[in-house]
């Protein structure tokens, strides 16, 4: 009798998934609206340069087709602009599109989980369950112990024939805490983060994003609040971060560190840390009368003292802060290692590729143990 049952793999040239027009146009509008801080106008002005060259779209569909779409979609909405004309403006629909885009871009190698937080290396009375056993130990919860490894343990030691439980036969599962972070990000917001002919703020902005929606989305009792440091520092919220644009400013990273240092200490979580992404030296210091002290000239030793009290300061309250060093002149290596050494945090020198794929595995590592 003949076999029609043919197994094996066939190959054939591939075919990619099929995007509506709206689809294809709508992955590289939140593009574009992150690189142009999110102005609209701008974003579609570069939309319809790139439909020239590439051409986008067809007579069937077209850009002011696709702007139909998201007004309809509610990723744009009309609002009064300060000249009294109307303009169209992203939504926190949009918003929360360009986290999701920029965390897919990042971390899409990441698997994905149901929302919960990451476990420490610690085990004990916690609240997720390891698989492991142990003995029963006196004050052990009765709902831990595991039944059908205590009824398997106890045929084994007193046989079938009369069935007899004892203490020892007892056996629990064990569990771990579910450790929680509080973590500031602090994003240098410095001229210097535009000039050389490289975008540096664009990849910083993606990187803010990407953390904000894992830690929203997937270990949503942890915190994360980002910061923003020039000549001062100031916090920014996670829907401000598509806007967000460099500004004329020196390097104050004593603002910086002050400010995350006052945000951390009042999180009530034991684990706490500070993720710092800069492409400078220190250049700039608030003094005590509200004067900025301010010198771009290598590396100032007045200022650099002050960056590396910081530090020792932030390590005496248990807060490591992990250095992501975007520029990677040797003069400023130094400062790092020093800087680090002081806090006894940790240092990367990268470029910006990369960045966003570092950040996640010193966030993930630290969050799998007490940093204290």
């Amino acid at each position: 009798m003949e076999n029609d049952n043919k197994k094996g793999f066939y190959f054939g040239e591939y075919k990619a998934p099929y995007q509506s027009p709206f689809d294809k146009l709508f992955g590289i509008f939140k593009e574009l609206i992150t690189h142009t801080s999110g102005d609209f106008d701008e974003a579609i002005d570069w939309m319809r340069e790139l439909d020239k060259e590439y051409k986008l779209t067809d007579k069937d569909y077209t850009i002011d087709d696709f702007i139909e779409d998201l007004k309809k979609k509610g990723y744009i909405r009309e609002e009064l602009k300060d000249d009294g004309t109307s303009g169209a403006t992203i939504t926190s629909k949009t918003e929360r599109a360009i986290r999701q885009q920029a965390l897919d871009q990042i971390f899409g190698n990441l698997k994905r989980s149901g929302a919960g937080n990451h476990k420490s290396k610690y085990t004990g009375t916690g609240d997720e369950h390891t698989g492991e056993l142990r003995e029963f130990r006196f004050g052990d919860a009765l709902e831990r112990i595991s039944l059908t490894e205590s009824i398997r343990n106890a045929q084994i030691n007193n046989g079938i024939g009369e069935f007899s439980l004892t203490e020892n036969d007892l056996v629990v599962e064990e569990t771990q805490f579910k450790a929680q972070m509080s973590t500031v990000l602090m994003i240098d917001i410095s001229h210097s983060m535009i000039l050389y002919g490289e975008d540096r703020i664009t990849p910083a902005k993606k990187v803010a994003m990407a953390l904000a929606e894992l830690i929203t989305t997937r270990y949503p009792k942890d915190t994360l609040d980002i910061l923003v440091f020039g000549n001062d520092a100031w916090p920014i919220a996670i829907k401000d971060l598509p806007y967000l644009k460099v500004g004329p400013y020196h390097t104050n990273t004593v603002a910086g560190l002050q400010l995350a240092m006052d945000i951390l200490r009042r999180k009530r979580n034991t684990n706490k840390q500070i993720f710092m992404i800069t492409d400078g030296k220190p250049s700039c210091v608030r003094e005590p009368d509200g004067s900025y002290y301010m010198n771009s000239n290598g590396l100032d030793e007045y200022i650099v003292d002050k960056c590396y009290s910081q530090a020792q300061q932030a390590r005496k309250l248990h807060i490591p802060i992990t250095t992501f060093m975007i520029a990677q002149d040797p003069y400023l290596q130094q400062f790092v290692n020093h800087f680090t050494e002081a806090n006894q945090g940790k240092a990367f020198y990268t470029g910006l590729k990369g960045l966003g794929e570092m950040i996640f595995e010193d966030y993930e590592t630290n969050r799998k143990k007490r940093v204290k």
